[in-house]
């Protein structure tokens, strides 16, 4: 069996660090694991399930050819960074899995989520992007429907935790509870507005259009992911004060008639989704249930009153593992299990 040298850029994000403890756990076949961090931030570790990897600055990966030995770069630290150096990585070889919004678009580079639509990815791509986390969640209790009774039109709202802006979104929250509860007057600094008991309708930045860039993210991403140009998708995301688990309010119009059951037989029968849904004991999914799973959780299946084509229900997981590491680690899967990738080692 091949061992890959992999690095991980951004490996102090709670993306990063989740997607060093799924290497782990999924025993993901690596002889060297490499993480970088921002410029300043070195002298760090991650600790894993085997060991502690040691964190390097960023700036060390600009000033050599850092991955001139390496074969999978996973890259986590946003779109500035990958846009610069994702080309490096490339050129010194290796492949790159990135999970920034920079490449989700470009019609070279297929956009991946590893249950729907693995087949997109070719032994010549190099690039290999990841869709936002409300892009996989969505999509993975879309595809399994649209499978079975094609998807015409979505509305749906998002309901984003504070770490959908990673550490510092989590640490802005924590301080702005705290600060509201001893009667305190909280200075936003990550958020546009205070976060702490509040709900803000915005997620990421406006368009001229009305729609914020994650809104209209979803539109695209999920175009593409499911190779429909005719789906229609409305969004409102809005952030709300919990720490982890996003949550989406999901009416989808289907082409044809459809009801609450087969939507449930559907999805039960679905590897990454569970079917959470027995209102007689009100239960639903919830983000503390769907915390340090590999699922997408659904309850709340029911019929669109307006529509006999229609239905809504309600969707959850975890935007750090099953939202963003988890996919990221999953299409390195893809590649060893196909062979593509030779390890540079045994070249």
């Amino acid at each position: 069996m091949q061992q890959y040298r992999i690095a991980v850029v951004g490996a102090l994000e709670l993306v990063g660090q989740e997607l060093v403890h799924i290497l782990e756990e999924r025993k993901f076949p690596f002889s060297s694991l490499e993480l970088f961090t921002a410029e300043g931030a070195g002298g760090r570790s991650v600790s894993g399930n085997r060991k502690a990897y040691p964190v390097q600055p960023l700036g060390h990966a600009s000033e050599r050819n850092t991955f001139a030995d390496t074969d999978i770069v996973f890259f986590v630290e946003g779109d500035k960074i990958s846009r610069h150096l994702v080309p490096r990585a490339v050129e010194a070889g290796a492949i790159a899995i990135d999970s920034s919004s920079v490449y989700r678009t470009d019609p070279g580079v297929p956009l991946v989520v590893a249950e729907i639509n693995a087949a997109d990815i070719k032994e010549k791509h190099r690039i290999l992007s990841s869709p936002g986390c409300s892009a996989i969640i969505l999509n993975s209790v879309l595809n399994p429907l649209h499978k079975v009774n094609p998807v015409k039109r979505v509305v749906i709202s998002t309901y984003q935790s504070a770490s959908g802006l990673g550490q510092a979104g989590v640490d802005e929250l924590t301080l702005q509870t705290q600060q509201i509860l001893a009667g305190e007057s909280p200075r936003p600094v990550i958020f546009p507005h205070e976060i702490g008991f509040n709900v803000l309708p915005q997620v990421d930045v406006f368009l001229d259009n009305g729609y914020t860039k994650e809104e209209w993210q979803l539109f695209e991403e999920t175009r593409k992911i499911l190779h429909h140009n005719d789906i229609l998708v409305s969004a409102t995301c809005v952030r709300v004060p919990v720490f982890k688990g996003h949550c989406q309010s999901i009416t989808i119009e289907f082409t044809r008639e459809i009801n609450p059951e087969i939507a449930s037989d559907i999805l039960a029968e679905t590897p990454d989704v569970r079917l959470v849904d027995d209102t007689d004991i009100n239960l639903y999914p919830q983000p503390r249930m769907a915390a340090g799973t590999d699922l997408v959780m659904v309850g709340r299946i029911r019929q669109d009153v307006f529509n006999l084509n229609g239905l809504s229900l309600w969707a959850v997981a975890d935007n750090i593992r099953k939202g963003t590491a988890l996919n990221l680690v999953q299409i390195a899967e893809e590649i060893n299990k196909k062979g593509w990738l030779k390890a540079k080692s045994q070249r």
